[in-house]
């Protein structure tokens, strides 16, 4: 099919075919899968606009047109299946009054199945329609007569062109495919996350300044050593606090890809929120965020080697390895299987070889000898000092309520950060599963901030009630508090995935939860960072503000 600008066309015949029994079952098999057809025209996407109830708003945009669609003749109730086999372009264009140029602005279709019919024989040169013949003015408006699919139907393919002038400008072609039309639903998602930051502010506050206030304040004004003996609380467990963790290669490790992640994260969302990330450069976001990626592994390996040199670590070389190759490795083999399922279906969507070797190249190439030049400086410098001593022989954790349990804290200390942001995760999951624009970053910007202040002040706030409980083992736990939340996020993925879409073949289902894993994966390595830092830097300050004999 080809365009001239400025060439309308009526009822062009594009091709007749008749269907065997293998091609109409193919044909039904794509419209009960609701399947739509793409197009893109000067990098414009094509779009079926359909009209709301209000009549006054502007046309809601759905991307792409179905393959066909299933029905009833009157007076029967057995179920059709009938083709899209006609279609009316409408291609909108601006004229620049001073260059008296036009530029494309808008590429609309309406889909219609119409049962074409013709006198005499058929003829490839000069095709002649009864039923859309642009001679006699008879143009199609409706499929009352549709095109039924089924075995030896002859169906005629044809499609009309009509050009518009349009008041839309070339730079604001795009607004009208990001016109937001439910930004309440979103404050209300940013009003719920406050709600919850405010409540979590306060319980911080009061420990902050009231219960930790007067704990300092008794602590230091203990002088008999009669007095320091009955001491209760927090202080007890001085020195353990900062007694290297259970496994703290692997704690190391997580903490430098998760300041990785935050890297490529928040530099992702301030160029979006700028304006560099334009949808009309397509894959732009996820080249940007892979290139971020790769260049923020230096953050990385520096963040993960001080803190090994803080658990007294010397073998810096293997963290930094293990940093480089760790979450790319798992994050990749999921990738490659998922994209060994797409190959098996013979699907355009697979990721092809070339592009495969340049993201290994670039994982190899570029991001892990930056780990290793960021893990060498941080290794460089001199190791972070604990405030307090720690004791050669670990105390004995007396035991724990069962509300104390690490399971249970872990687990309710993810609602929290998850319940910030669900909302707007459903934006998120629609318009990446359901074909829909998402491009509003400065609400996500604002969600992200408050995810951020939700995991720092819950880890907070758990971290105070367990060393309250004389129990110091909160390395590992401050992280798995607040990274818990991801366990939820992927719960709530498959909620989405039973009740929104309607998936049923094997492979469709193994890429919505392998993507899915790897989504909640990163979110756990992010939120669980951002949790840990939390609580080393609160547990710091509080033991620093002591007098220790």
């Amino acid at each position: 099919m080809c365009l001239n600008m400025g060439d309308a066309k009526m009822c062009n015949v594009l091709c007749r075919k008749t269907l065997d029994s293998k091609t109409a079952k193919a044909f039904k098999e794509k419209i009960d899968d609701e399947y739509r057809v793409n197009m893109i025209l000067d990098n414009l996407p094509l779009v079926v606009p359909i009209q709301r109830l209000d009549q006054e708003s502007p046309p809601v945009y759905q991307l792409g047109y179905h393959v066909g669609l299933k029905g009833q003749y009157s007076g029967s109730k057995e179920e059709k299946y009938f083709i899209h086999n006609h279609l009316s372009f409408i291609v909108k264009y601006h004229k620049d009054s001073q260059s008296n140029s036009a530029r494309i602005v808008g590429f609309e279709v309406k889909p219609f199945s119409v049962k074409h019919t013709y006198e005499g024989k058929w003829s490839d040169e000069k095709p002649r329609l009864t039923s859309c013949d642009p001679h006699t003015r008879r143009i199609v408006l409706n499929s009352n007569s549709p095109q039924e699919v089924e075995d030896k139907a002859e169906i005629i393919f044809t499609y009309d062109v009509e050009f518009q002038d349009s008041d839309v400008k070339w730079a604001s072609r795009w607004d009208a495919y990001l016109l937001m039309t439910d930004d309440q639903i979103h404050w209300f998602s940013i009003v719920n996350s406050l709600m919850i930051v405010l409540f979590l502010s306060g319980m911080v506050a009061m420990i902050m300044l009231r219960t930790l206030y007067r704990d300092i304040s008794k602590y230091n004004e203990l002088e008999t050593q009669e007095e320091a003996q009955e001491e209760t609380g927090w202080k007890l467990v001085h020195g353990d606090v900062f007694r290297p963790p259970f496994n703290s290669d692997l704690l190391c490790v997580y903490v430098g890809t998760g300041v990785q992640f935050f890297g490529m994260i928040l530099v992702t969302m301030m160029f979006a929120i700028l304006g560099f990330l334009s949808p009309s450069n397509r894959g732009g976001l996820m080249t940007a965020m892979l290139l971020l990626w790769v260049f923020m592994g230096i953050f990385a390996g520096y963040a993960s080697t001080r803190l090994y040199k803080m658990f007294k670590g010397s073998e810096w070389k293997k963290i930094a390895l293990r940093t480089a190759v760790m979450f790319p490795g798992v994050v990749s083999a999921i990738f490659f299987v998922l994209n060994a399922l797409i190959w098996g279906q013979k699907s355009s969507g697979a990721v092809p070889f070339g592009t495969m070797f340049a993201l290994i190249f670039l994982w190899f190439g570029i991001s892990v000898p930056l780990v290793f030049v960021g893990s060498y400086i941080g290794f460089k410098k001199p190791a972070i000092e604990d405030p307090v001593k720690t004791n050669k022989i670990p105390r004995q954790i007396p035991e724990q309520a069962w509300y104390m349990n690490p399971a249970f804290s872990i687990l309710i200390g993810g609602i929290l950060p998850f319940g910030a942001v669900f909302i707007e995760l459903f934006f998120i999951l629609t318009s990446i599963w359901l074909n829909q624009f998402y491009y509003i970053f400065g609400f996500l910007f604002l969600v992200f901030a408050i995810l951020m202040v939700t995991c720092a002040e819950i880890t907070i706030v758990l971290c105070y009630f367990q060393l309250c409980s004389e129990d110091y083992l909160w390395w590992w736990r401050s992280y798995l508090t607040s990274g818990s939340s991801a366990l939820y996020l992927f719960l709530y993925a498959t909620f989405y995935f039973f009740t929104k879409l309607e998936i049923t073949k094997l492979v469709s289902g193994a890429l919505y939860f392998g993507y899915m894993l790897i989504a909640s994966y990163a979110f756990f390595v992010l939120t669980g960072t951002i949790g840990f830092y939390a609580c080393l830097w609160f547990t710091r300050l509080i033991y620093s503000s002591v007098k220790i004999d």
